[in-house]
């Protein structure tokens, strides 16, 4: 009986429901999937796939349980593995879908997601999960009330606009209307108390978020969401990986001279990191000389506004990133002050003095 080098439960979690796949890994690095179930995704469906891991593991204790980061669903049963300190990794979504695209897989379904995911865990060393930072996640629920509150109240503005331009307006809609504004309006300043509150006891995030906010065009509340979204780059390793992550990543189809697809951003990202980089966006082409030439260039090549502000919303992303590593501010001339010479030559006559 061939030895067994490593155990992966690979997860693909759902609202309602977890699919589990049990791969193994053998000393001659040959892979094979053993077993496959579905549990409710629950304190109780969680106990029950433990049990069942247990049951069908060569060593329960050392199986590595890897599943995506999928939006809010999968926390449950991050933090349930963690409370009973078993090995556990969170990979983000982007990475799965490629490694799938590698595999001969025809047909898509959870129980091939699964399969997919236990491959991956058991031909890659995955970083353990760290729980969240308390204060980022706290952050996250602030802000994403926040911009429930924000549409809401653009929704009901619309609505009162409307009833305004109508030839016999109702006075008690346009003072229920009015009211409702009113009442998103309080709820929006109470929940940017919260915030403040919040960053006010943690000096060095609140300084964090200092140093991202001298970007042109990125306020505190910006710097927040992205803050919040990321768990402060927890996940992030690299800028490629965050513009992934962020849904920025380019797409582009391809194929022979039949096929040319247009290039477009895959949107297969968190929502929140793009929508948060809208508005500063406008601010930078404005008030940024580099973002306004990266926006000038763009749409003079190809006529597409929308195109050159989604490649300054991506810079600003790597930007805001590349600051929070570095714990430095904005420099308009950084890149004057680091590339000086016009030529190797120079440098290299700099470099001998």
């Amino acid at each position: 009986m061939k030895k067994v080098l490593k155990e992966v439960a690979g997860i693909d979690v759902a609202q309602k429901e977890l699919v589990v796949s049990l791969g193994r890994m053998y000393e001659d690095l040959d892979i094979e999937i053993v077993s496959y179930k579905v549990f409710a995704n629950s304190d109780k469906g969680i106990a029950m796939m433990v049990k069942w891991i247990g049951l069908q593991s060569k060593d329960a204790d050392n199986v590595r349980y890897v599943m995506e980061a999928t939006g809010v669903y999968h926390e449950r049963l991050a933090y349930n593995l963690d409370d009973r300190d078993l090995g556990l990794s969170i990979v983000l979504p982007n990475k799965i879908s490629n490694y799938f695209r590698t595999l001969d897989i025809k047909t898509i379904t959870d129980k091939t997601a699964s399969q997919a995911i236990a491959r991956f865990g058991l031909e890659r060393k995955l970083d353990n999960w760290a729980r969240p930072n308390i204060l980022y996640r706290q952050l996250k629920q602030l802000t994403r009330e926040r911009d429930q509150i924000v549409e809401e109240r653009a929704m009901v503005k619309n609505q009162l606009h409307a009833e305004k331009s109508e030839a016999f307006p109702n006075s008690r809609s346009l003072g229920r209307l009015g009211e409702r504004i009113k009442f998103l309006n309080g709820q929006e300043a109470e929940i940017k108390k919260d915030i403040i509150k919040l960053i006010d006891a943690r000096p060095e995030v609140k300084d964090t978020i200092k140093k991202i906010s001298t970007i042109p065009g990125v306020g505190h509340l910006t710097a927040v969401t992205v803050l919040a979204e990321t768990n402060g780059f927890e996940l992030i390793r690299n800028k490629k990986q965050l513009t992934s992550y962020a849904g920025f990543d380019v797409r582009e189809k391809l194929s022979g001279t039949s096929v040319k697809g247009k290039p477009r951003i895959s949107k297969r990202g968190n929502k929140h990191l793009r929508k948060a980089m809208h508005l500063p966006s406008l601010s930078s082409v404005k008030y940024n000389r580099h973002h306004r030439a990266l926006y000038i260039r763009i749409v003079s090549k190809n006529g597409i506004k929308m195109k050159a502000l989604i490649a300054v919303q991506r810079k600003m992303l790597e930007l805001i990133y590349v600051i929070f590593k570095n714990r430095s501010v904005y420099q308009d001339d950084y890149q004057e002050k680091r590339a000086p010479f016009t030529n190797v030559k120079d440098a290299l006559l700099q470099t001998s003095l």
